[in-house]
């Protein structure tokens, strides 16, 4: 755990979103990273476009790294560390997947030899292109990949729980062979906290990497359920931290809240900074909180088409590098909190959640927005309540209950009726 909670944000470019790639500009990079350093934030999240970098199985671009590690120097140059997510994979509605994975050359992502072993080159580059660059945090495996595992992805490669661990675990061996001793990671989305089918389970989540990513949407339900300012929705981000902690083996296991952010219309342009300021204040109340990354940098350019409205608008800087107001709430965070004592006491009293084996988590549901473990946890936050998560199978460990500051466990139904 790092001696102060770490602020960042995920670098979206303003000029050309990830396409930036194709036309890389050294320049307006460094000026995207002097608006994000006059935030007061000291990391970046950064994504590599897979078919850009490894346009075939067997040609990684020399380039295409080049510039990355160029792109991870001049963060370095305004006190930026990096975080480099690998197989993109996913992002903002968008699937970037190679050629070579695809139609004709139709193969698992998940379980092909081939694929399998080209995917692992191409971290196992990456990782070692940036190995020696004090700023280099480490390797995240991509973004959501867990969404090309399952519905509702309209095409997915569907594999078991135990291939997504075999493959999660390949991966980040991969990612340590090339930076050895850094702390790599997998992030996936809400479906595998929420999804029953879903073979990319909390287990997974919370005992496979060097620490846990969650990322927190309000538009999973959440906020059409509870509203914009609904104790629920502004408490998200940390129901997700606090329930990933029922499923890890390590009491303080160390938890990235890795991407969080105010999507339009449930959070206007004009709610986003009190969404911002709730949503922070309510995650910092988490114990062993590695840090927050805002979801995104830079607004999107509306030059660009056929985006969901709602990515339009997500940046903490607009699209010409000008701060909006929630821009000024995460900064007024970050300067808050960079010299403060981790203060956060334990949760003293614990939901039980019952989703079934502990590994393959079949009723998960319960998790989700509407589901009893979601709504009770809400409740007793509204009633003032700082609750944690316990695994039924652990609501009776008064070892693990200890070693988490644990005095009390409740059950949904006392708390919800």
């Amino acid at each position: 755990m790092p001696p102060a909670v770490r602020f960042g944000v995920n670098y979206t470019p303003s000029q050309g979103w990830f396409h930036h790639w194709l036309d890389f500009d050294l320049d307006a990079v460094r000026a995207d990273l002097d608006s994000i350093a006059a935030l007061g934030l000291d990391h970046v999240r950064v994504f590599p476009i897979w078919p850009y970098f490894q346009p075939n199985r067997t040609l990684i671009r020399p380039r295409a790294v080049e510039q990355l590690v160029q792109l991870a120097d001049a963060a370095a140059e305004r006190g930026l560390d990096v975080n480099v997510d690998g197989l993109q994979g996913h992002l903002s509605s968008f699937d970037f997947l190679p050629a070579w994975t695809q139609t004709w050359h139709r193969r698992s992502l998940f379980t092909d030899e081939d694929v399998v072993a080209g995917q692992a080159e191409y971290l196992r580059t990456l990782a070692a292109a940036l190995a020696d660059r004090p700023n280099f945090i480490g390797m995240t495996l991509g973004n959501e990949v867990a969404q090309f595992a399952a519905g509702p992805h309209p095409d997915p490669d569907r594999v078991t729980a135990e291939q997504a661990g075999g493959w999660l675990r390949r991966l980040l061996a991969a990612c340590e062979e090339g930076a050895p001793g850094l702390p790599h990671l997998h992030a996936e989305y809400d479906a595998s906290w929420y999804q029953d089918d879903q073979p990319f389970t909390p287990a997974h989540a919370a005992r496979l990497g060097a620490m846990t990513a969650v990322h927190s949407w309000v538009f999973n339900g959440t906020a059409q359920r509870h509203g914009r300012d609904g104790t629920a929705t502004v408490g998200h981000a940390a129901y997700l931290v606090e329930l990933s902690k029922a499923w890890a083996d390590d009491p303080h296991r160390p938890v990235w809240l890795q991407e969080v952010g105010a999507p339009a219309p449930l959070i206007g342009p004009e709610h986003a900074a009190e969404f911002t300021r709730a949503t922070l204040a309510g995650v910092l109340d988490c114990e062993d909180l590695w840090g927050v990354t805002w979801w995104c940098s830079h607004d999107v350019d509306r030059s660009l088409a056929d985006f969901p409205e709602l990515e339009y608008g997500l940046g903490l800087l607009t699209s010409d590098r000008s701060l909006k107001p929630a821009g000024e709430a995460v900064a007024r965070a970050a300067r808050e909190w960079r010299e403060r004592p981790r203060a956060p006491k334990p949760r003293t009293t614990a939901l039980v959640v019952d989703a079934g084996d502990d590994d393959a988590a079949p009723r998960r549901s319960v998790c989700a927005p509407g589901g009893p473990v979601f709504e009770a946890f809400a409740r007793l936050c509204a009633d003032g309540v700082r609750p944690a998560a316990v695994l039924a199978s652990r609501a009776d460990d008064k070892l693990h209950l200890a070693a988490r500051g644990i005095t009390e466990v409740v059950l949904p139904d006392a708390v919800t009726g």
